[in-house]
């Protein structure tokens, strides 16, 4: 089993040193790599069940935080959890994705994307909710293409592209993306697209199972991600193993850096982490 680190709770902000301490901490307690969320924009009522987004919370741009990251880790991989693709356009998002990439040195391994489930998110970025899966597609389409092929034409209902070159490219060709999301759909576009597949926390046990399965129908060999907790045991992780489980994602329940890099060092040393 792989473990990574969350860094999403908004006590913490766009702190430099707690983000840089919390990302080095994590790295010398032999974590894999350091994910981000993406929100666009928060409004009132924002929900994931009976849990409303405040909307003060802070959700620092993730592609900058992970090159501040970069610059000041060596081995760590960097990761969304979820970047919101729809939201984007394809051959901004293309440069941005593939500089990351380079200045990190083939490090922006754990990119993950998803369609986003607030229409609120969609309307201030000027795209229509209701065709935010079939924008998702056509992006990952047009972001291969980008970083695979010299010249690119492309004829779509979303992105239309003229011999388009984009450059740098990632290091050793096109980025590997891990699809997240909570639905057959996106299990689907993980078949399609991905190098991985990260469901949500909120399905039952029936559903994981078929979603993994279609998410792994294409034959490729597609990595399972799960949401665990400081607090997930030994005898859990071996659960999760037998669920087809090849990484989980770690969340820290402290509020200061101290607290936070006390819970990595005692999951680190529970599950036997090789420190850095």
């Amino acid at each position: 089993m792989k473990f990574a680190v969350s860094y999403g709770r908004s006590v913490n902000g766009v702190d430099p040193d707690h983000l840089v301490g919390y990302a080095q901490h994590a790295e010398a307690a032999g974590f894999e790599g350091l994910y981000l969320p993406e929100h666009m924009a928060l409004s009132p009522s924002m929900r994931f069940g009976e849990y409303e987004l405040p909307v003060d919370r802070q959700f620092p741009d993730p592609l900058v935080c992970l090159t501040f990251v970069a610059a000041a880790t060596t081995r760590l991989l960097l990761g969304t959890g979820v970047l919101l693709l729809p939201y984007h356009h394809p051959v901004a998002l293309a440069k941005r994705l593939a500089t990351l990439d380079v200045l990190a040195k083939g490090r922006l391994r754990l990119l993950t994307v998803g369609v986003g489930a607030f229409p609120q998110e969609a309307a201030v970025s000027g795209v229509a909710f209701e065709t935010r899966g079939r924008r998702a597609d056509e992006a990952l389409e047009v972001l291969n293409l980008l970083w695979t092929k010299d010249s690119v034409t492309f004829d779509g209902e979303f992105f239309q592209l003229d011999r388009v070159t984009s450059m740098p490219q990632p290091v050793g060709g096109a980025l590997p993306i891990h699809v997240g999301g909570s639905s057959m759909a996106a299990a689907r576009r993980a078949a399609r697209f991905g190098a991985g597949w990260f469901p949500g926390g909120m399905l039952g046990p029936a559903e994981r199972i078929a979603q993994l399965e279609t998410a792994r129908s294409s034959g490729r060999p597609i990595e399972h991600t799960r949401w665990g907790s400081t607090s997930t045991t030994p005898e859990s992780v071996e659960s999760f193993a037998r669920q087809g489980v090849d990484r989980l994602v770690i969340n820290t329940a402290g509020e200061t850096l101290a607290e936070q890099r006390d819970e990595l060092s005692a999951f680190a040393a529970l599950h036997g982490l090789t420190p850095a």
